[in-house]
């Protein structure tokens, strides 16, 4: 496998102890969840939701883009998106087609359309959860899209979370749910050494220059 014999030529650029730590968490990585992030426009917003993806062993999300870029906060990422694939995809319905297309259930974050609540929704198959911006929420059309709609329930006055912390609480509910159940959730052997090869690329400070070098003479 060529991802494989890429990542044995990247490793001896590795410390010690980044190699460790890639070895251990590769194999708990999963795309079984992929939160899908609507035009999100406060970057300390975008940073946490980077974090707890990571925290939780899910590493990518898709970020629809219009307005605003998504630019993550390095200060509060503390290293996540080192470890995140950030797939950037234009903020339009056609993107949230393309990515059932892929193979993913279109879950909407919202309390419309007779929402699931989360600690009743099953998680059958893989999983695109979508959230929407700080101000409006999920946009209509992707309501309108969308197989099923979830709810995190709310126990106060307050009647919605931050979009950052509803992230939090759905990928970590739905990675508790994930490893309870007799899934075959985590990563592909191809997509993990896949995984590794740009894990020790982001590690190194001329990464992106040594694989292509090595790419180039092999």
């Amino acid at each position: 496998m060529k991802n494989q014999k890429t990542f044995e030529y990247l490793q001896q650029f590795l410390t010690d102890e980044r190699l460790q730590k890639i070895n251990h968490f590769a194999p708990e990585s999963s795309d079984f969840v992929l939160p899908v992030i609507e035009d999100v426009f406060q970057f300390r917003n975008a940073a946490a939701i980077v974090r707890s993806v990571e925290a939780c062993g899910f590493h990518k999300i898709v970020a629809m883009e219009s307005e605003n870029e998504f630019n993550p906060n390095l200060r509060v990422t503390k290293g996540a998106e080192t470890w995140v694939e950030v797939e950037k995809l234009p903020h339009h319905l056609d993107s949230i087609k393309e990515i059932k297309n892929r193979g993913y259930k279109i879950v909407a974050v919202s309390p419309e359309n007779n929402a699931t609540l989360l600690p009743d929704f099953q998680i059958t198959e893989p999983v695109a959860l979508v959230f929407g911006t700080e101000a409006a929420g999920v946009t209509d059309e992707i309501l309108d899209f969308a197989d099923e709609t979830l709810a995190i329930p709310m126990y106060g006055f307050t009647r919605s979370f931050n979009v950052s912390v509803a992230a939090a609480i759905c990928v970590y509910e739905l990675k508790q749910k994930l490893m309870k159940s007799n899934l075959d959730y985590k990563l592909s052997e191809e997509k993990m050494w896949e995984m590794k090869v740009r894990w020790a690329v982001n590690s190194l400070q001329s990464g992106e220059r040594i694989l292509a070098k090595y790419l180039g003479d092999n």
